[in-house]
């Protein structure tokens, strides 16, 4: 059963011009440890930021909040399953929700799809509700 749908289209150019403006400050405040140090080895680092923070927004999309009630960007962070596949890994209020939204007796699990074709980044997430 389909929980939750979000998508969100990202300015590559914008992101640049914030890690230009507030680097660290930005970058802390926004992603995970995992994803900064992801990024920060990619040649076009800006294009994986503006990735990864589409995925946060449409995250908070799919959980029925946006970034309100709770949910911070830090809150959600894109992984890599062992296949290589992209989700989300949640904690703090985001985890709360996802726990809130997620029927009783049922497990949910996150679908992430990430692009990018300069100068914009896109991810589109699906959250489904398992029976246990």
């Amino acid at each position: 059963m389909i929980i939750g749908i979000g998508s969100d289209l990202s300015d590559i150019r914008r992101i640049a011009m914030t890690l230009e403006r507030f680097g660290d400050r930005f970058t802390r405040r926004a992603f995970t440890e995992v994803e900064r140090s992801r990024s920060e080895r990619k040649p076009d680092k800006a294009a994986s930021y503006s990735k990864r923070f589409a995925a946060k927004e449409a995250c908070a999309k799919a959980l029925g909040t946006g970034l309100k009630r709770g949910v911070y960007l830090a809150d959600m962070g894109v992984v890599n399953l062992r296949s290589g596949q992209p989700t989300m890994a949640l904690t703090g209020g985001a985890a709360a929700r996802l726990a809130e939204v997620t029927p009783q007796g049922m497990q949910a699990f996150i679908y992430l799809s990430l692009t990018d074709d300069y100068p914009y980044a896109q991810a589109f997430v699906v959250i489904e509700a398992r029976p246990i």
